[in-house]
């Protein structure tokens, strides 16, 4: 019998479990229970993450103010208070977690938390407001309604609406909010014909892309997904948009209300996979829904033939960029230098374990420095903005704020338009742009 101690750490790969949603048994409350005392001990017993959001400093204190000193001295209710403060940034999974299978500890603390929340949901005790919130179809098609989306934008700078909004939605009165725009995306690219630049083939993009506009880009900033499609098509790119989309989930997943990434899926992945079997790729310009595609879903549906295409398929922009750059059909003529950018690197970009490709792309751009800050932004959509958590998420994006303060840089840019929005907020910027496409197409002119 083998009786070595465990070891600490893994020289494996790390790996992921498929995500068993659909069995009775993954919303058993007394199971799960006995899984968080079990991760929570070893979370414990190593404190590596605590630096990284406000979930691990939580239990920390439950443990060090219990009469124990150890897990058992906590009372179970309290284990939500830690699943609360979880948004699935992903990074102490991919980064720092020394257990992640296949070590036979088989920690998985966002997925595990993901599961408490979806108990949560099922039990009906996540607020409506945040259901609503969560709710970027729905939210960005009202208020991008004339008449309308003047109120909703007039409302956000009044502290009178805001005090009401901070009651009905649960959106703290001093949270950032974006503009909601009558001019979306898709209805300024509504004309808009692929150029007739023959595809050409380089590592495994087919250089041809469809556009998955996401709710953020098509309805709050619409610019950027502009940017993409002039970028793209300056490269000899043809760029179009899918026919027709839903959200990616990735907000409902955050809430654990998983019947509704069920749902949207239906929608999104036909879409995609028969764009992708008439020879086009898929490129979203937010991390949070390129990770939703080659990540949760695939873990969610591991056996849908479909959604394992999409995987494939699936392309952050700077990555796909940089397989052109690398077959030599990236187009380097550069009319305008950047001078030094800090770059914040989101976290949903980091865990899909594609290095720094948006700083590799950049920094062929002559008379331009890249400075990259990797250190979560805290807003992560709906956490970022709501009364309960908004403090901490100031709190958490204060080091990354300092630092891009300290690196006195022309543009503060991040490939996660909210996370920018958030940094942006405690700088004084000397350029408005905050996109790193919208910086590529200006140092190419276009």
């Amino acid at each position: 019998m083998n009786t070595s101690p465990p070891r600490e750490g893994s020289l494996e790969a790390p790996t992921r479990h498929p995500l068993n949603w659909q069995a009775p048994e993954f919303y058993a409350e007394l199971p799960l229970l006995e899984e968080l005392e079990r991760v929570y001990h070893i979370c414990h017993g190593c404190r590596r993450c605590v630096s990284l959001c406000d979930a691990f400093p939580t239990l920390f204190d439950l443990v060090d103010a219990s009469t124990t000193l150890e897990v058992d001295g906590v009372a179970k209710k309290d284990y939500w208070k830690v699943v609360d403060e979880c948004y699935l940034c992903d990074l102490c999974y991919q980064v720092k977690c020394p257990y992640v299978p296949p070590h036979e500890w088989n920690v998985d603390f966002p997925h595990l938390m993901l599961r408490a929340k979806a108990i949560q949901f099922k039990k009906g005790e996540r607020k409506i407001s945040h259901r609503l919130i969560s709710s970027t179809d729905l939210t960005g098609k009202i208020s991008s309604i004339p008449v309308i989306n003047q109120t909703v934008n007039a409302a956000k700078n009044s502290p009178v609406l805001r005090k009401i909004g901070a009651k009905i939605l649960d959106v703290h009165p001093q949270a950032k909010l974006p503009d909601f725009h009558r001019d979306t995306l898709r209805k300024r690219l509504k004309n808009h014909q692929p150029s007739a630049a023959q595809a050409v083939e380089a590592g495994p993009t087919r250089g041809r892309v469809a556009l998955f506009a996401t709710c953020y880009c098509n309805y709050n900033e619409p610019g950027i997904g502009a940017d993409l499609v002039a970028v793209f098509e300056h490269n000899g790119i043809p760029v179009r948009l899918t026919e027709k989309e839903n959200c990616c989930g990735m907000p409902k997943l955050e809430q654990g209300d998983l019947e509704s990434v069920d749902k949207l899926r239906r929608v999104n992945i036909p879409q995609l996979a028969g764009l992708i079997d008439a020879g086009w790729d898929i490129v979203a310009a937010v991390p949070s829904c390129v990770l939703m595609f080659k990540q949760e879903l695939p873990l969610m549906f591991p056996d849908d033939t479909d959604i394992l295409k999409v995987k494939r398929h699936v392309f952050d922009p700077f990555e796909y960029l940089l397989h052109r750059h690398k077959a030599e059909l990236l187009n380097t003529e550069f009319q305008n230098p950047l001078g030094t950018v800090a770059w914040h690197v989101p976290c949903h970009q980091r865990v899909q374990n594609i290095g720094p490709k948006t700083r590799e792309v950049l920094a062929l751009i002559p008379g331009t420095e890249i400075n990259a800050i990797e250190r979560c932004s805290g807003h992560d959509g709906t956490y970022g903005v709501r009364n309960g958590s908004w403090a901490k998420s100031q709190k958490i994006a204060k080091p990354v704020i300092a630092r891009a303060q300290k690196m006195a840089a022309d543009y503060l840019v991040s490939d996660c338009p909210m996370a920018a929005t958030q940094i942006a907020a405690g700088l004084e910027l000397k350029h408005a742009e905050t996109n790193p496409m919208s910086l590529l197409r200006k140092a190419y002119g276009i």
